[in-house]
């Protein structure tokens, strides 16, 4: 008697770059946007992840209309292909660290203030020290690059605040004041200071939520048992520091800002500013890493000339 043909099924098989893809589309839901963000055609990438559902045998996504979400399965082969990755990204850092190579790009972000007023600066003088060194610079309000380090699309950040995060590291950097902004024809103009009450019958134009300014100054406020934000007059909410100077500038009402957003159109004669008698608003920006991560050779040493160079700027 002949014997019965055994069809074994072929062992389960794929490659980093395959998860690379797959875990793009996973953590975007969406085939279009992961296209862009591993830079390759929409149908190379549904392609590779038909390939990939084939090598493992079983559907890894569901479609459902513009939304992908994973199956049980894809769930299943996420949770590992993250640390897979990770692990490929720690050892070509190692790599790049034991070769000492100081070249290629770097992902930071910056919170308003620093990302507008300070960071274009230190970056201009990392420049001339690594010039092979190319530094793609993200701003956002606070809350925003706290979220976007602990995620890993950027390496570094600077923020206006303490951060909540516990898997992040935090180092000091500058002071900040926080200072009343006012137009320069404005009744206030001509006194260095005013009373809580007096600022918080005022027009006043506020940040958006999440911003580091509006944080330190509801802190503040509360430091002091001072009237809450809610109590004041508020006229409008913008989405940056420039904006809110647009609209002190056009007299929609008056504002806390940074001195360090202020300070060119202080020397120019355009704003004045004033401080509130009794509530002192210091600060400082922080650097954030996310300490979960490896830090690559270019991060090393960025946060390393911010450090050493905050003293002095």
């Amino acid at each position: 008697m002949t014997p019965k043909k055994r069809h074994t099924r072929p062992s389960i098989d794929f490659d980093l770059r395959q998860l690379e893809i797959f875990c793009k589309v996973v953590e975007l839901k969406s085939f279009s946007k992961a296209a862009k963000a591993v830079f390759l055609a929409q149908a190379s990438v549904s392609e590779r992840i038909a390939t990939l559902e084939t090598m493992v045998g079983t559907r890894l996504l569901d479609r459902l209309g513009r939304t992908v979400v994973p199956t049980a399965a894809g769930k299943r082969l996420y949770a590992h292909a993250i640390d897979l990755l990770e692990m490929k990204r720690a050892v070509c850092l190692e790599m790049e660290d034991f070769l000492g190579v100081k070249k290629g790009e770097i992902r930071i972000g910056g919170s308003t203030i620093p990302g507008e007023y300070i960071l274009p600066k230190m970056i201009g003088r990392f420049r001339e020290r690594y010039p092979d060194i190319s530094v793609d610079l993200f701003v956002g309000d606070t809350d925003e690059i706290e979220s976007r380090v602990s995620e890993g699309q950027l390496e570094l950040g600077v923020i206006g605040s303490m951060t909540g995060y516990k898997t992040m590291e935090q180092h000091e950097l500058w002071e900040d004041e926080l200072v009343v902004a006012v137009p320069v024809e404005h009744q206030w103009a001509n006194r260095k200071l005013l009373t809580i009450q007096e600022l918080a019958e005022a027009p006043f134009i506020t940040r958006e939520p999440g911003s580091g300014t509006l944080k330190m100054l509801r802190d503040h406020l509360k430091s002091k048992g001072q009237k809450n934000l809610e109590e004041f007059m508020v006229v409008a909410s913008l989405g940056s520091s420039t904006a809110v100077k647009e609209g002190i500038k056009a007299g929609l009402g008056i504002s806390v800002l940074s001195y360090r957003a202020v300070e060119t159109e202080v020397m120019a004669g355009i704003l004045k500013i004033l401080r509130v008698r009794g509530l002192p608003m210091k600060r400082k920006f922080y650097l954030i890493r996310d300490k979960r991560r490896t830090a690559s050779p270019l991060s090393k040493a960025m946060m390393q000339f911010l450090l050493e160079n905050a003293p002095a700027f």
